[in-house]
């Protein structure tokens, strides 16, 4: 049991935070229901992404055990088999598609959608350089989309807008990218065979692709912050002083990614790096401030 649980890799469901984002950006945080429904919709994914985290883990069993770290998973290891794990994860996928619909038909689509593209990630796209990136960076698409879906039952309200969809793509594919970069670079030292798709990137093809993510991630929001519609939505124009707090946790990723070798595992470097958690935490109060003082 606690290896079937260590499997379904429980620091990873930071990634599903972004379940909150449609209750954010509607301004809705006060209304418990909605927090409620964003709450279990954020339950759901982590346990859905948690099934797909074993179902990846089957199918690269082969490969993880000739690999440095990746090796010590626990099917991987041995200390799981790979039927168990698998009834585990059926399991885990019926009860949260059951559970999705239960919130709206627009949230278990979503949550159907994010399962399906995961499956021919899995199999398919992983394999094929670029598309490898667009599928992970889907795999967000979709979250984000689930944060607005998981409303609709209760509220008509909250549209899904453009800007949460395009900033959510852009920042994934950069995340993609340097993670990309930084198995590239393990790779080259020989320790490991990581990903089969590697041999198909070059260190200077993905320097360009991340360096491209990066300034298009940022005036995107940039512009997201200026736009009309953001002004008229939040009453204010002052949302463009959050910027700074962008483009410096991107920047610092960018440090932690070329200087110091990491970007392997952007989950815990949200987790652990303390600059990254102060640009969030900066981004978070700076916006708030604002909102609140619109009316001032």
């Amino acid at each position: 049991m606690i290896a079937f649980v260590e499997n379904l890799r429980p620091r990873q469901w930071t990634k599903n935070l972004i379940l909150f984002a449609g209750l954010i950006f509607s301004q809705n945080t006060a209304e418990t229901g909605l927090l409620f429904r964003a709450a279990f919709g954020f339950f759901i994914f982590c346990l859905l992404s948690g099934a797909v985290y074993v179902m990846n883990d089957i199918a690269d069993a082969a490969m993880d055990r000739r690999h440095p770290i990746k090796k010590n998973r626990p099917i991987a290891s041995g200390r799981l088999d790979p039927r168990t794990a698998a009834f585990g994860a059926i399991g885990l996928v019926a009860m949260s598609l059951v559970s999705a619909f239960l919130l709206g038909r627009g949230f278990g689509f979503t949550a159907g959608g994010y399962l399906l593209l995961n499956v021919v990630y899995t199999f398919v796209l992983k394999k094929i350089v670029i598309l490898d990136v667009l599928g992970i960076a889907g795999g967000f698409v979709l979250r984000a989309v689930g944060s607005v879906e998981v409303l609709r039952e209760a509220t008509d309200h909250i549209p899904l807008s453009p800007w949460l969809i395009l900033c959510t793509a852009l920042l994934a594919m950069f995340l993609g990218f340097a993670k990309r970069r930084a198995e590239f670079v393990v790779e080259q030292t020989g320790t490991g065979t990581i990903r089969p798709t590697l041999h198909n990137y070059s260190e200077l093809l993905l320097n360009l692709l991340i360096g491209g993510s990066f300034a298009l991630t940022v005036t995107a929001y940039i512009l997201y912050t200026v736009s009309q519609g953001t002004i008229a939505q939040f009453q204010t124009g002052n949302l463009v002083f959050t910027v700074p707090f962008v483009v410096t946790g991107m920047s610092r990723y960018l440090v932690l990614v070329f200087k110091d070798g990491q970007g392997g595992h952007p989950h815990e470097i949200l987790l652990t790096d303390g600059r990254i958690q102060l640009s969030v935490l900066g981004w978070i109060i700076t916006a708030c401030l604002v909102i609140g003082l619109r009316q001032s």
